[in-house]
């Protein structure tokens, strides 16, 4: 591809002088990245390496009072002298960002409830109405919760699992504060971006935001107007996801709508830049010598893999490749078409309470539809299992993830296709921690041997809207005791788990460390704490869940091991 390595001269200089003016909240245009401040600096930065993580440079902010402008100007004047040492010349300009949970230690002894009720205090984060000049970090009205670790911002599908949790431990205002913020973002750019960044602006992620308006009416009850309040950026998601859906003919595709082969309407992930992402900027770029791709193919396609949430996994590769062969965009996800399912039957919901007798119906249908056209493209009768769609060979993929749990958590699945993915479940997912992403071991984050507590929470709701308890409940132990063994090992909840060692909890590879925090894994855990125990359990479930909140906790944890 080619670089934006520029020397100083009027296009530097404009581009930079452009950047001058303090952002407003307003718009996209208003707020550059990172790359878009700093040209020629940012490439140096990243593919230099001066920061062993890429999200810290886009994450940090001048030090001082110097402009982006002058920034540029002094790196182009000071770069071609003798000795010019670029980790000192950016350390003396830019402010590092801090981890969210740095100055934050646990205390093991007083136990697992303590921990999460402490970490809401410590992962939330003050309003900041008005965005912070030459900021990446987009500004919010209200009061949120970040994940942990290196991310220090708002993020959207792992908000909601966070948000169970809030709903858990009764802090419904924060629950209200969050949707709030994330209705915002949707007024703004017209659709919720992957996190609070401005260089996320680009693409989303799997779209929860009806699931949050959901789980607020419910935390707020009879007497919520939630549904109503949140109709018209409930519409604007929705319109997101399925722009341009009149367009395409049968089979192909425009942005994130998808014209199936029957005419039914259908999304997939996207992103609307073809470069490398400014987070993992250098990852990109070598990653784009090892694909026959073009490069803005290759960049497209990882992109969209991000914006999935699931960056990265076998489930976009060529089957048994790497990296080098991710397709995202050919490929129509089961489990985002579920969720968009669920943002139809709100639509029709909110619809309903505002007394729109027209558009209720309408939105039903369009969930029908939906539900019907997952079960003819996505269900693969011959392996009884739910893929994603292939849209160049025109037939469910063979690639087998934990993406099938989503049919049965939002009620597209018949019975009997239930009863068939429990069965794969149990034979080729069930490990002694939990479920895993996928069977493969491919050194990447979202396969094998990790689980993630997002997919673990909605394989047992889903399983148990079936009727499949014991599975369920197996499942939900194991998940548990994974999380309680690290917490005694560590003093932390952690991103991901290792859910086939009996030694180590803590999961690996993916592009970055492994991250503490953490909030989704502490909003699901506290779910499932809270959730009512079952009278009878499989064998392997028959042990203490819910560990005491006492001191001696540290021992009860580790005898569930």
């Amino acid at each position: 591809m080619k670089h934006l390595w520029l020397t100083a001269g009027a296009l530097l200089l404009s581009a930079a002088t452009r950047a001058q003016t303090p952002a407003s909240p307003g718009s996209a245009a208003s707020l550059p990245t990172p790359r878009q401040l700093y040209p020629g600096l940012f490439e140096a930065v990243q593919l230099g390496r001066v920061y062993a993580d890429g999200k810290t440079f886009v994450d940090a902010r001048p030090s001082g009072s110097a402009t982006p402008a002058e920034i540029v100007a002094a790196y182009e004047k000071q770069r071609t002298q003798p000795g010019f040492d670029l980790k000192a010349f950016v350390g003396q300009y830019f402010l590092p960002p801090v981890a969210a949970t740095d100055f934050y230690h646990s205390n093991v002894a007083a136990g697992i409830r303590a921990h999460l009720d402490t970490l809401w205090t410590v992962l939330q984060r003050p309003a900041q109405p008005q965005a912070v000049p030459y900021s990446s970090l987009l500004p919010l009205p209200r009061p949120y919760v970040v994940p942990g670790g290196r991310f220090r911002e708002m993020y959207y599908w792992d908000s909601y699992f966070t948000m169970l949790g809030l709903q858990q431990a009764g802090r419904t205002a924060q629950v209200r504060d969050m949707v709030a913020d994330f209705a915002s973002l949707i007024d703004r750019y017209g659709h919720i971006p992957n996190g609070t960044r401005t260089y996320y602006l680009t693409r989303s992620q799997p779209p929860f935001f009806a699931l949050m308006v959901q789980l607020l009416a419910h935390a707020e009850g009879p007497s919520s107007q939630a549904y109503i309040q949140f109709r018209p950026q409930l519409q604007r998601e929705y319109a997101y996801w399925t722009a341009d859906g009149a367009q395409p003919q049968p089979g192909t595709a425009t942005r994130l709508a998808v014209r199936m082969p029957g005419g039914e309407l259908l999304s997939r992930y996207w992103d609307d830049s073809d470069q490398p992402r400014e987070e993992s900027y250098r990852e990109d770029v070598e990653a784009a010598k090892t694909t026959a791709q073009p490069p803005a193919e290759f960049y497209r396609n990882v992109r969209a893999a991000a914006a999935s949430g699931w960056d990265f996994s076998s489930r976009w590769f060529a089957p048994g490749q790497g990296l080098g062969t991710i397709r995202t965009t050919r490929l129509v996800p089961v489990d985002l078409n579920c969720l968009l399912l669920t943002l139809e039957q709100t639509l029709g919901r909110a619809a309903h309470q505002a007394g729109d007798s027209t558009e209720a119906p309408r939105y039903r249908q369009l969930a029908r539809a939906r539900a019907a056209a997952i079960r003819r493209y996505c269900w693969d009768d011959k392996a009884g299992f739910y893929t994603d769609y292939d849209l160049d060979a025109r037939q469910p993929t063979a690639a087998r993830t934990l993406a099938a749990v989503f049919p049965l958590t939002y009620g597209v699945a018949t019975p009997a296709q239930a009863v068939l993915v429990a069965g794969h479940l149990r034979r080729e997912f069930l490990q002694p921690g939990g479920l895993l992403t996928t069977p493969v071991a491919s050194g990447q984050q979202w396969d094998a041997p990790n689980a993630w507590a997002p997919l673990e929470y909605l394989a047992i709701t889903g399983l148990r809207r079936y009727g499949q308890h014991a599975l369920a409940d197996t499942i939900a132990h194991r998940w548990m005791r994974v999380n309680l063994r690290g917490f005694a090992q560590t003093g932390k909840l952690l991103e991901k788990y290792n859910v086939t060692a009996t030694g180590s909890a803590a999961g690996g590879g993916g592009e970055y460390p492994l991250q503490d925090g953490f909030g989704w894994t502490n909003g699901v855990l506290l779910t499932l704490l809270n959730a009512p125990q079952p009278t009878q359990r499989p064998a392997a479930a028959r042990r203490p869940l819910a560990p005491p909140r006492k001191p001696e906790e540290q021992k009860r944890t580790k005898a569930i091991q």
